[in-house]
């Protein structure tokens, strides 16, 4: 008899081992010359040495889907156990599951154009209109990166633009400061990586969520990094985070030049690196637009009335300025 420890890596042991342990027990009734027994991430298996070796594999191959797909059924278990192919291995398109198993796949012609890029490209800049999945669909490329083992790290960052509000009078440190302006990051992260799994790469910095201006000084090899809401970058921090990268690095650029921040007197650095680095090999320029938005319907009609109106006070405001009174005043002056 042999007495063996398995350890599950990768696979969050609760989807593994399914509700109140129904995958565990049909494992055991598949495998009925072992004994087996689990708590937390290790599974222990006593039996003969051949019928272990048997289990040994098929637990191997149960992870990976698992960990894949971060879902495990009683039919993926037969299906794997007998050598066949499960449902969600024919399925097309797919960038990674979600926690509860749903495939998140790019929903428009130009979020399929930025995984596309993604894998042609080690610098991607994303610019489009809220809802449009820029930054969802950049994270589903790095979590689908670091399940590969592509990479070793994720890290997603923004600069710490007030949108209306001042970080100073909010309550806590720095981090509890920060915590809420990032939470977004979390939000698509916990949507694509179970929580225990999610918590062990937070702790460990497999995954590394923080303020753009921490990433002065450091280079950053082996990993997915993304900036988000870009447009509220100056042009020295945007500079900075680009030549941030490392070896086997791919950065995705995200933001809305729609919604800067930003004083007056600063110019988005966003804005000012697509007009600088046009034409630079290895650098891929995506545009989405309303055509792109995947959130209700509504932000589509709430983001073209935003166009119009904005579009219709720019005509006004050209128009006033070329009448004749306007024109033929001195330069600073306008009509009395």
């Amino acid at each position: 008899m042999i007495d063996k420890h398995l350890i599950l890596e990768e696979a969050d042991p609760q989807i593994f081992y399914g509700a109140r342990n129904a995958n565990l027990r049909m494992l055991r009734a598949l495998s009925p010359k072992l004994r087996i027994t689990a708590r937390d991430n290790v599974v222990r298996v006593v039996g003969n040495e051949e019928d272990i070796a048997t289990f040994e594999g098929q637990f191997a191959a149960l992870e990976k889907h698992c960990a894949r797909y971060n879902a495990l059924s009683e039919e993926d278990i037969l299906d794997i156990v007998r050598g066949q192919q499960t449902r969600e291995d024919s399925a097309e398109g797919v960038i990674v599951y979600s926690t509860g198993g749903r495939p998140i796949t790019a929903r428009s012609e130009n979020q399929r154009r930025m995984v596309e890029a993604y894998d042609t490209h080690d610098l991607i800049f994303a610019i489009g209109p809220a809802g449009s999945g820029k930054t969802y669909t950049g994270i589903a490329l790095a979590v689908r990166a670091l399940k590969n083992k592509e990479i070793k790290k994720i890290i997603l960052c923004r600069p710490a633009v007030e949108a209306g509000e001042k970080l100073g009078f909010l309550p806590g440190d720095m981090k509890e400061k920060i915590d809420p302006y990032l939470q977004p990051l979390y939000d698509a992260l916990e949507e694509m990586i179970p929580p225990g799994k999610l918590r062990d790469y937070l702790e460990t910095n497999i995954i590394q969520i923080a303020p753009l201006a921490f990433m002065r000084g450091r280079t950053l090899n082996d990993a997915v990094v993304i900036l988000d809401e870009a447009q509220n970058t100056t042009t020295s921090q945007i500079k900075m985070f680009l030549t941030r990268m490392g070896t086997n690095t791919k950065m995705i650029v995200t933001g809305d030049r729609t919604q800067i921040d930003l004083p007056p007197s600063q110019r988005s650095g966003l804005v000012e690196a697509t007009r600088i680095l046009a034409g630079v090999p290895g650098i891929a320029f995506i545009e989405l637009n309303q055509k792109d938005i995947v959130r209700h319907k509504l932000v589509t009609r709430i983001v073209e009335a935003y166009e119009k109106f904005e579009k219709a006070r720019l005509a006004a405001r050209r128009a006033e300025d070329e009448t004749p009174e306007n024109a033929a005043a001195p330069r600073g002056q306008g009509n009395n």
